[in-house]
């Protein structure tokens, strides 16, 4: 255990944070989400929630601010405009820690397909529908 790191953060996580650059990309999905066939490494938390598990990698991670768009969730299959539960949430923890930011949505298959090039992907055991969130990281400027 540390301080002030939330403790459902587990090693491998942290150390995966913390060896990102400027301009990764972590995705926190679902249980259901087809991450161990996507490509990129896997660290699993099953149990926990991806709202949860974004929230305590919110609370270290710089978002990018480089770019116009740095947090994704996906769309709803055949209703784009659609906003779930999950979306509300992982919109409301982005704006907790980057109240400038906002969640951007992306197409299914294009989520997919930006996923498959990310530094890390956590599986969660989130059974929600739509639990999935791609953040990219910013940096941290000198004091």
């Amino acid at each position: 255990m540390l301080k002030n790191i939330p403790p459902i953060l587990s090693p491998d996580l942290l150390h995966a944070l913390r060896a990102m650059g400027h301009g990764d990309e972590i995705v926190i999905v679902d249980a259901n989400y087809p991450a161990e066939s996507a490509g990129p490494p896997v660290i699993r938390l099953d149990g926990l929630l991806a709202t949860d598990v974004a929230d305590a990698v919110l609370s270290l991670l710089p978002l990018d601010d480089f770019v116009e768009e740095q947090a994704f969730a996906m769309e709803v299959v055949g209703n784009p405009r659609k906003r779930e539960q999950t979306h509300k949430e992982f919109d409301k923890l982005v704006r907790k820690y980057e109240p400038a930011m906002k969640l951007a949505l992306l197409e299914r298959y294009e989520f997919y397909e930006r996923a498959s090039r990310a530094f890390v992907i956590v599986q969660t055991g989130e059974r929600r529908l739509y639990g999935n969130i791609l953040l990219k990281k910013g940096v941290i400027r000198p004091a």
